[in-house]
């Protein structure tokens, strides 16, 4: 079979060493023509096919290559022969250029790398190959001033600012108004109505997003939560003294109904109208319990009070979607504690001696509590439905008629009440879960119990706003005095 002609094989230019391709007649590189190259000697077995040896190969035509002159005994390094050093031609046939004689760089004729790529043709008379002349490059790049900049600020001395010229991030801004909230971000700007810093534009904490408040003898905590993106949840907390001068404790706390409108509202007015309702009746020598009941319905009032003409559906029908939330109270004193609530918001006894039984002192307005007062479903089955939590009395102009849940025990040791929303109790449900994450000296810190306790239910996912309040029983003399 007869095979067309194939050039040599050469891995590299004899002249340059610059890799080949099998199918290059010229180097690429500095235009070596490589037809000069002689073939390769043939295939010459060490013993002929009729038993005789070969004989050896023709000897290849010797080239006459400058010697590189060898190092001495000094440290001057070897001159270095390049492919421009020897007398040729170039791809196009041109002659080389002599090496006494070189043209300019590359990138000054244009080339912005200062590398032309092999295969590119070269006008006669241009030097061939990769030239790595690139001048060296500065290790910094100083930057020029800004355009208006003025001669002090170029001139500014390295180890320090020039004092002449302000720096516009440290720079005096106006003065807010007396009274104007500042930027919790740049400690400089106004806030403006929105809660968006005018001067950086960051957004500000919300001022209910996490409430403290502690007298000593009760202490409350809520906490926005990691999900909502707001507090609907609102809590008071006071106290007062007895006609007979013995202290009385009040803890309230309200939880909006998120899908009512404006239930964060809702749940400020019912905390605050109810507080107000014991502190004006308990001195007067009204009972606990019907102090309790009467708060209960002034708070309900303050909540209709917030239901506009536009929800309502005709002159008698009942309000749509009307502003609602929960309400849950205790009331302490000396010998007594006094339970009142409407809705699913909890209170819980926790006896300063564990070894004794915590209880839960109330019992849901919701679904899952009349599955299992109606002996429908257990505890269990009925708190595990989707329903579950979904409540059947609420403060709101659209609720069913109201009816305030009040209570009266007798604790014969001491403990710490807990009244909370289902924030928390959804993480500690049964009063034996409550007592374990409530700490042991409650009594002693009740501020630092109630924190604790909201940290349980952020810990445990934080998916409801979270309200707790911890009152010590009984009621310390010195937490007497109206706050």
């Amino acid at each position: 079979m007869s095979q067309m002609p194939q050039p040599t094989a050469l891995s590299r230019c004899p002249s340059c060493e610059e890799p080949l391709e099998a199918a290059d007649r010229f180097c690429g590189a500095c235009g070596y023509d490589l037809s000069t190259v002689s073939a390769p000697a043939q295939d010459h077995p060490t013993i002929a096919m009729n038993g005789t040896p070969a004989g050896p190969p023709p000897a290849a035509p010797s080239v006459d290559w400058p010697l590189a002159q060898q190092p001495g005994s000094t440290d001057t390094p070897a001159p270095v022969h390049r492919a421009a050093d020897i007398h040729g031609t170039d791809s196009g046939g041109s002659e080389l250029p002599h090496p006494e004689h070189p043209e300019p760089p590359e990138h000054a004729q244009g080339d912005p790398a200062g590398i032309r790529p092999a295969t590119a043709r070269r006008p006669a008379g241009r030097p061939s190959g990769v030239r790595f002349d690139r001048p060296s490059e500065p290790d910094e790049y100083p930057l020029a001033p800004p355009a208006g900049e003025p001669p002090a600020a170029r001139d500014r001395p390295a180890d320090g600012p020039d004092p002449e010229v302000p720096d516009p991030r440290t720079a005096d801004l106006p003065a807010p108004p007396a009274g104007a909230k500042l930027c919790v971000a740049c400690r400089a700007g106004q806030v403006d109505t929105d809660g968006y810093c005018e001067n950086c534009g960051h957004a500000q904490p919300r001022e209910r997003d996490h409430m403290e408040q502690e007298l000593g003898a009760v202490a409350a905590v809520s906490d926005r939560g990691l999900r909502h993106h707001r507090n609907e949840d609102a809590f008071a907390v006071s106290s007062t003294a007895l006609p007979d001068g013995s202290p009385a404790v009040v803890a309230i706390v309200c939880d909006g109904v998120s899908s009512a409108t404006r239930p964060d509202e809702a749940s400020l007015a019912a905390s605050n109208a109810a507080n107000e309702s014991l502190l004006a009746s308990l001195p007067l020598g009204t009972h606990p319990q019907a102090a309790m009941h009467e708060a209960i319905v002034a708070a309900s009032e303050a909540v209709n009070a917030l239901a506009g003409p536009d929800t309502a559906q005709g002159e008698n029908a009942p309000h749509v979607n009307a502003p609602a939330c929960t309400i849950v109270g205790a009331l302490v004193t000396s010998t007594l504690l006094i339970v009142g609530w409407v809705g699913d918001s909890r209170v819980y006894w926790v006896p300063a001696d564990r070894s004794s039984l915590p209880a839960r002192l109330t019992e849901d307005d919701s679904w899952a509590a009349q599955m299992v007062a109606a002996g429908l479903m257990n505890e269990a089955e009925a708190y595990a439905d989707e329903r579950a939590h979904a409540i059947t009395g609420w403060l709101g102009a659209d609720a069913y008629e109201l009816e305030p849940h009040t209570v009266s025990f007798k604790p014969d040791r001491p403990g710490v009440v807990v009244v909370c929303t289902d924030g928390l109790w959804n993480y500690a449900e049964t009063a034996e879960e409550m007592a374990e994450a409530a700490p042991l000296d409650a009594a002693e810190r009740p501020l630092h119990a109630a924190r604790v306790l909201v940290g349980h239910a952020l810990d445990g996912g934080g998916h409801d706003n979270v309200t707790v309040a911890v009152l010590p029983f009984p009621a310390p003399s010195q937490g007497a005095g109206s706050a």
